[in-house]
C-alpha cells in the first residue's frame, strides 16, 4: 500500500508578482532610508531635547520649553505631568515649539546632506572622461574625411 500523496494547493499568480516588487531596488532602498530615518530621528531628538533646549532654556530666561503649557480647565498645576495625571486639558505649546525645533533641526541637516551629497555627484560625473564615440559614428568621419580628400 503506498502512502497518500499530498498535493500542495497551488500558488496564485499574484505571489510572483508580489515577490518581484519587494525585491526591486527601489522598495529596498526606501526600507532602508525608513530605518536610517527612524535611527537619524532618535539623534535629532536627542540633539533638541539634551542640548538645544537648555540652552534656549538658558536664553529666555530658565524656561523648560517641554513643561510650557496652559491647561484649559482653569486650574493650576505646576508640572504638564500633574495636569495630564489629573487629567486636564491642556494646550501644550512647550511640546509643539519643541517639535517646531526638532523639524527646523531635521530640516537645516537634511539641507546641508543633500548640498554635500549634490557637490560630491557634480565632482564624480566632472571627474570621468567623456565616453567615446560609437562605432558608427566614427565610420562615417573616416568616409568623411576620404571623401574631402578626393574631392578637389
Amino acid at each position: 500500500m503506498q502512502p497518500p500523496t499530498i498535493r500542495l494547493p497551488r500558488k496564485p499568480g499574484w505571489v510572483g508578482e508580489f515577490q518581484s516588487f519587494i525585491m526591486r531596488g527601489n522598495v529596498v532602498d526606501l526600507a532602508v532610508g525608513v530605518i536610517i530615518g527612524a535611527a537619524f530621528t532618535t539623534i535629532v531628538g536627542s540633539l533638541v531635547k539634551d542640548i538645544f533646549n537648555p540652552v534656549l532654556g538658558l536664553v529666555v530666561g530658565g524656561i523648560d520649553f517641554s513643561n510650557l503649557f496652559i491647561p484649559l480647565n482653569g486650574k493650576h498645576y505646576a508640572s504638564l505631568a500633574e495636569a495630564q495625571h489629573a487629567g486636564a486639558p491642556t494646550l501644550n505649546i512647550g511640546l509643539f515649539l519643541n517639535a517646531v525645533i526638532n523639524f527646523l533641526i531635521v530640516a537645516f541637516v537634511i539641507f546641508w546632506v543633500v548640498k554635500l551629497l549634490t557637490s560630491m555627484m557634480r565632482k564624480e560625473v566632472a571627474e570621468a572622461p567623456p565616453p567615446p564615440p560609437p562605432r558608427s559614428e566614427v565610420l562615417l568621419e573616416e568616409i568623411r574625411d576620404l571623401l574631402r580628400a578626393r574631392t578637389p
